[in-house]
């Protein structure tokens, strides 16, 4: 069966509801996955937006997910440790856990969210960035997939 994700809240491709972005509540998405590949030890996530003016942005930095976990539910705190174990790093806006689209008036951006199976549990310091997860995770990825959104204002 293939690893895939996706959202309750929109589909593959569409806009993301005003809810999840910086002109509404702001609130992480739900998301849904199917079961990691075997061997996986923890589950990654990283949401940017490739079409951003001055570059890629982070938006969502997430790490050591267990492997047990299916689902994120709308609206995750934005603390550095979750009740599910897992840790959020730094997005772009400067904090920790989700950050929601908010792209300058124009054409759409795109919302790339990115879940990676890890065959290891890292040892990342507090405030890690996309940066230092991505380096952290080379050769240890089993699998990946991801959901992209649109917004735009």
């Amino acid at each position: 069966m293939p690893f895939t994700l996706a959202s309750s809240a929109f589909r593959e491709g569409a806009r993301i509801p005003r809810q999840y972005t910086c002109d509404d509540d702001d609130l992480s998405p739900p998301l849904a996955w199917t079961e990691a590949p075997a061997g996986t030890q923890s589950l990654a996530l990283i949401m940017d937006d490739p079409d951003a003016p001055m570059g890629t942005w982070v938006h969502w930095v997430l790490y050591n997910l267990p492997p047990s976990v299916r689902t994120l539910t709308e609206g995750l705190p934005r603390d550095a440790k979750l009740q599910l174990g897992a840790l959020q790093g730094v997005n772009d806006f400067g904090r920790h856990g989700y950050g929601g689209p908010c792209p300058p008036p124009g054409p759409a951006h795109r919302y790339f969210f990115k879940l990676y199976a890890l065959k290891t549990r890292l040892t990342l310091p507090p405030k890690t960035t996309k940066a230092q997860l991505e380096r952290a995770m080379e050769g240890y990825i089993l699998a990946q997939t991801q959901l992209i959104g649109r917004y735009q204002r």
